[in-house]
């Protein structure tokens, strides 16, 4: 077989590939999708598995989507993206995944390329994709162990078994017996994602299906635009802990790689591909924390809300100024949230476990993946952790607080630097 770099581009490889994607409207699914259609101009269908939601009908969701800020770099370049981007109604956790009898067949015809990055996993093994299958899993799956390799760990338990007990149990019964399946791991999030990866390994092996595990994902550094939205708020951790942070951007250029990995190498058993920062390039919260009371000085927010008992800073304004940031804004970088909960709860006591701890990660995987791209194909499709400049992401992660989160106006930072000093 020929050498991965003697053979098609990332980009040609999606040319006239039908392609369909779970949670497309998340935030990783937007820019994976908005890639596809600017890097891979010649994809021609992306089919989005979307259900109604707080009845909004998927083809209003979807347009509302494409008009978004995220597609904007897309609007420039091509007028007619948006016939290439199909909305499905179906949901991922019903049989067939809720999908109309038509959609079915239609998908069974067509679809060549598979991403999978819905929360929930039931894919029906009759659904057919006739080039690869990419499943978005986590890299935190089995923190559980110390030291995390790139194979798929046997379960605790059969996961078919716990299907069929969890099915005539009330919420009472699984709430109580939920601490003894998960053992020493921090959430249910954590553990199906585990029990999901042994599924994909006993139900769909005669398919070309290939696992990525990223670490937690954060605001975007490049593209779809240089900005984040979250905010690192205050919480309990380890200033020496590695904050095992992934751009978003990262993430979707890898998952795009990862599918074209897999069909041009061969693999006997399904591939793991982990995409982490601690082992190649880690920052720790110590120093995250370093760099944004840096930088928050230098892009202070406007608003300030008055909140009593902080005393790290000593002037009653910068005091107030940075409860505000730590308690006001409730999110974490850039839908930290998602990747340790699965839903959108309060996960202080979840996030303590990953920000008091370590894990190390094998790269081989990656690093073959890197080695295997042309070098165009690495500047398109970057995600080279070694290259990433710590600095430089959390300076276009503040100023796209301002831009895009809170709507401030960047030439009032004069004004707000001022008032900050008093």
């Amino acid at each position: 077989m020929a050498e991965a770099k003697e053979l098609l581009s990332i980009s040609d490889f999606y040319a006239e590939k039908t392609i369909l994607l779970t949670g497309g409207t998340g935030f990783l699914g937007k820019v994976v999708t908005e890639k596809l259609l600017r890097a891979c101009p010649l994809v021609k269908k992306i089919y989005l598995l979307t259900r109604t939601r707080q009845g909004v009908k998927p083809q209003q969701r979807i347009e509302e989507l494409l008009q978004s800020v995220v597609f904007d770099k897309v609007r420039e370049a091509a007028v007619d993206f948006k016939s290439k981007v199909v909305p499905v109604m179906g949901d991922i956790a019903e049989d067939n995944l809720g999908l109309s009898e038509e959609d079915w067949e239609m998908l069974q015809e067509n679809i060549e390329i598979v991403f999978h990055s819905a929360a929930t996993v039931r894919f029906d093994e009759d659904l057919k994709f006739r080039t690869v299958m990419v499943h978005v899993s986590t890299a935190y799956a089995n923190c559980d162990q110390e030291t995390i390799e790139e194979r798929i760990y046997p379960p605790q338990v059969d996961p078919e078994r716990l299907s069929s007990s969890i099915g005539w149990m009330d919420n009472n019964m699984v709430n109580a017996l939920t601490p003894h399946l998960i053992g020493n791991r921090p959430n249910t999030y954590t553990f199906t994602k585990s029990l999901a990866e042994h599924v994909l390994l006993q139900e769909v092996e005669n398919f070309p299906i290939a696992i990525f595990r990223p670490s937690i994902i954060g605001a975007a550094l490049k593209e779809p635009y240089e900005a984040g939205k979250g905010v690192l708020r205050s919480m309990i951790g380890d200033f020496n802990a590695v904050a095992d942070l992934i751009p978003v951007d990262y993430c979707a250029n890898m998952m795009l790689a990862i599918a074209w990995h897999r069909v041009v190498k061969r693999h006997s058993i399904i591939p793991v591909y982990h995409l982490t920062t601690g082992k190649l390039n880690g920052c720790t919260w110590g120093s995250i924390c370093s760099i944004l009371t840096k930088l928050y000085s230098i892009y202070p927010f406007e608003k300030v809300f008055r909140r009593p008992n902080f005393a790290f800073q000593s002037t009653k304004l910068m005091h107030n100024y940075w409860r505000y940031i730590s308690h006001r804004i409730p999110a974490l970088i850039a839908d930290m949230t998602s990747f340790c909960a699965g839903q959108r709860p309060v996960a202080t006591k979840s996030l303590i476990y990953f920000t008091s701890r370590g894990w190390e990660f094998s790269m081989e995987n990656y690093r073959g993946l890197i080695e295997d791209m042309s070098p165009q194909d690495r500047e398109i499709f970057y995600f080279d952790v070694e290259k990433l400049d710590w600095d430089v992401y959390f300076n276009r992660y503040v100023i796209g607080l301002k831009k895009f989160l809170l709507k401030e106006d960047l030439a009032n930072l004069p004004l707000a630097q001022s008032r900050i000093r008093r």
